[in-house]
């Protein structure tokens, strides 16, 4: 009973001391003691942390919708002008081709003027600066894969193969939307999905192309639109 009891008591106080050296080693310690050098070093890699981690978030979801309702409209005149060219296809010389980049590239300047335009008004609302490293960011990675896109559509055109238009502009249009959402609003990574979805299914049926390209780039716009306004932008 005695040697029991001793026994009982060692193992006791080696807890105790054990539980002694790690209370000292976190409040006393060298090796947990922070010099005000290293603290301020560290909030330092903090902030360089959040920085680097940071987004623009001051994108309009009404940009979006009116976005959806450029190409919806453009898709209007679009399919008007082949309606009544006489034929079914475009000739790359042709006028009514023409007229349809052009239709094309007024869609895309009407389209960023009112994204440049609605989100300059809301980072001013917000006081937020409209043009800093993070949107530098943000510009750099879009453009990147749209305009190497755009220049590869252009390509392929001049080769009179114009089946894939439609699915490769839907491709590389969300491509270029999942890669500049590390450095905006993360939602806007779904409506790229949603476009390269779309883009492949597109390749599969390139006779749809034209209803696809107007599903992705006008409706599918404008639902996004509306959800980032009600999520974001309603105060």
């Amino acid at each position: 009973m005695g040697f029991t009891l001793i026994y009982f008591i060692s193992n006791l106080t080696k807890i105790y001391v054990g539980y002694f050296k790690i209370f000292y080693l976190l409040c006393i310690s060298k090796y947990f003691y922070m010099e005000s050098k290293d603290y301020l070093k560290d909030i330092s890699e903090i902030k360089d942390l959040m920085n680097k981690s940071s987004r623009f978030i001051s994108l309009s979801g009404l940009s979006g919708v009116l976005a959806g309702v450029y190409a919806l409209i453009g898709a209007a005149i679009a399919y008007w002008l082949v309606d009544n060219s006489g034929r079914e296809y475009l000739i790359l010389d042709g006028l009514v081709f023409k007229l349809v980049l052009l239709d094309l590239f007024l869609i895309a300047l009407f389209s960023a003027v009112t994204g440049v335009i609605l989100t300059t008004r809301k980072a001013k609302k917000h006081n937020a600066k409209i043009w800093d490293t993070t949107s530098k960011r943000l510009v750099i990675n879009f453009l990147i894969p749209l305009v190497v896109g755009g220049l590869y559509i252009l390509i392929i055109l001049n080769q009179q193969k114009y089946g894939q238009t439609g699915a490769l502009m839907l491709l590389f249009y969300g491509l270029a939307l999942v890669n500049a959402s590390k450095y905006s609003i993360g939602d806007i990574r779904y409506l790229g999905f949603i476009q390269i979805i779309l883009g492949l299914i597109c390749a599969c049926y390139p006779g749809y192309g034209f209803w696809l390209w107007v599903l992705g780039f006008g409706v599918m716009h404008i639902i996004y639109g509306i959800w980032m306004y009600f999520k974001y932008d309603v105060e």
